[in-house]
Parts: C-alpha cells; structure tokens; sequence
C-alpha cells in the first residue's frame, strides 16, 4: 500500500515537524503561566481536582472523540472516559497489523516531557493569560503526539514489511535491544535534526519582534532529539512487540 512507502511515510512526518514548530511558536507568545497548570486552581467551581491545562485538554478531546477523531490509529487520547463517537466514522485501510492502537499510546510520556519543554520556550513569568496559554497547549500537545504515534506505528510496519523474517526472530525472541538497534538509523535522524533547526530559523526569519516572541531552535533541537525521536521508536517497537500477523 502506498501508505506504508516509507519515502511517503517520511514526507508526512516532514509535514508534521512543520504543525509542531508553528504550534510551538504561537505557544510562546505567552508566558509560562505556572498557575494554568496547578490541580485545583482551575476557576471552574465544582472541579478541584484537575488544573485549568488538564480541563481544557479534556474538554477539547471530549468533542474530538464525538466526532469520531480518536477512531484514526495515529490519534491517540490523552483523556480516560471519553465518549463513543456520535457521527458514524470510516476509517480507510491503514496496512497497520494491530488490534488495538492504544498498545502504543505514549501520551503520558509527552505529557510530562511537554510541560519541562515550555519553560525553555516561553517568556518566564505570569501574564495572567491563562486560557490562551492552555488553548494553545493543546493545539500543541495534539501536534506532538500526533507525530510520533504516527512514526511509530507505520515507520515500524514498513519497517517490518521489508526484513519480516529479520524481524520475526527478534519479536519473538524479545530482544528490545536488537529491535532498538534496527530500528536506528542516525544518519536519519541527524538529518531530521538540521531540518528542524532550519524550519525554526526560516518560519520566524521575518518575525516582527516587537510584537512577536521568538524561539531559539535550540530547545526545539534537544526537545526532537532528546525525547521526539527516542519516543517514536519506543512506540516502534510497542508497535511490533504487539503486531498481530493473522490481523
């Protein structure tokens, strides 16, 4: 199948990276506003427990899973107890041989590596903008998860559609590190790393600063190689530790 072409497989993440820089972008506009992420400080009466970042989150997902978003293998929800979908959702062929996509769902993950990623982007302090701050975290949020579920789980089949033989001893044998392993490449992954840097550079090469916050690519750069990268084959190797071959 054409999807599983892992040159196009490779262009969409391409794609993606871009989502995720301007989603990073528009997020630093704000300062770091601390108080949007304390349990219980939230504003909403009735809900102590959840900060405003989490009830936002939630909020957003619970209509995206009523029409039907979460039915896509590669969206994968940060939410627990979220509603079926009220629209009838057809999902086209994927070529993924996986009963259930949330075998690799790796939102908690970039949940935690997200909220140590803002202070390095955003302006310290408060600005009492706590509802834009929150309502572009989750734009951001969704960006990122939606590029490494989607690296992980069809990267890992196109992968495995060109060794199965390869692969089969190693899942069989579970052997994570010989699966880590194969699943490397760096010349790839160095290359990923200068096209980020770059896009960071070129998407604000005409920012007018005195309206705009700029971002360093260098937090964006550690942010891709030290958890984006590393976190999608994480889920690459989920994905194949848990392939179904009679799916």
């Amino acid at each position: 199948m054409a999807e599983l072409k892992l040159d196009i497989i490779a262009s969409r993440l391409e794609g993606l990276e871009e989502s995720i820089i301007h989603r990073l972008i528009d997020r630093a506009q704000w300062r770091v506003n601390d108080v949007a992420y304390i349990p219980g400080l939230s504003g909403f009466s009735g809900d102590e427990t959840r900060s405003l970042f989490e009830l936002r989150l939630y909020c957003h997902e619970k209509t995206d899973a009523e029409f039907g978003r979460f039915r896509v293998p590669e969206e994968r929800p940060f939410s627990a107890d979220l509603p079926l979908p009220k629209r009838v959702v057809n999902v086209p062929e994927t070529g993924l041989h996986i009963q259930d996509p949330n075998c690799v769902n790796l939102t908690q993950t970039i949940q935690k590596t997200y909220h140590v990623l803002l202070p390095n982007i955003c302006p310290s302090g408060d600005d009492g903008q706590y509802g834009s701050s929150v309502e572009h975290d989750v734009y951001a949020i969704q960006a990122i998860a939606r590029r490494i579920h989607y690296g992980a789980l069809y990267v890992a089949e196109s992968k495995y559609s060109a060794a199965p033989k390869e692969y089969d001893v190693l899942i069989k044998e579970r052997d994570i590190d010989a699966l880590m392993a194969k699943l490397t490449r760096k010349d790839v992954e160095d290359k990923i790393i200068s096209r980020v840097k770059e896009k960071v550079k070129r998407l604000q090469a005409k920012i007018n600063k005195a309206v705009r916050n700029a971002i360093s690519p260098e937090p964006v750069i550690v942010y891709y190689r030290n958890f984006i990268i590393p976190t999608t084959k994480q889920g690459q190797i989920l994905y194949l530790l848990n392939r179904d071959s009679d799916f």
